[in-house]
């Protein structure tokens, strides 16, 4: 017995209604398209970076979006889709490290986030005698800078 096209057509539409229903009234997905730090705290795991960020000195300089995703817009929301695709299938199914650690392609973002605002300290160390062998990374001794981890 076939089913007809109506009714594939209409369960499609009425999944993914309930999944934009979930993801925007539940799970609160249109505060993600903001720059408002309290959107990463929507995920009770984060609530420790962002309770961190509010008592560091970053916070009157910088928003999570300023250091975590591109500087430029698409490159931001396609990093932002990115991220929200593999933070929600993490939280939704309880898989995720107590402790996060950042993927390389956002630890380069970061990266390229710190040498962004802090350019010229960043290129006399980097021009230092003792760093011949190229620029070093900014994260392996400030780790904790902008919130712990």
């Amino acid at each position: 017995m076939a089913i007809a096209p109506w009714v594939v057509l209409g369960l499609a539409l009425g999944v993914a209604a309930g999944a934009g229903a979930y993801t925007f009234g539940y799970a609160r997905g249109a505060s993600y398209l903001t720059n408002d730090p309290a959107a990463c705290a929507n995920c009770h795991v984060m609530g420790g970076y962002y309770d961190a960020w509010i008592k560091s000195p970053h916070r009157s300089v910088a928003v999570c979006n300023d250091c975590h995703t591109p500087h430029s817009l698409l490159p931001k929301y396609f990093t932002k889709a990115s991220n929200g695709w593999h933070h929600s299938v993490a939280f939704t199914t309880g898989r995720f490290p107590d402790v996060l650690h950042i993927r390389p392609r956002n630890l380069k973002i970061t990266e390229a986030s710190c040498r962004h605002c802090h350019d010229a300290i960043v290129q006399a160390i980097d021009a230092a005698p003792e760093h011949t062998g190229g620029a070093i990374s900014c994260v392996r001794c400030h780790a904790s800078v902008g919130h712990w981890r």
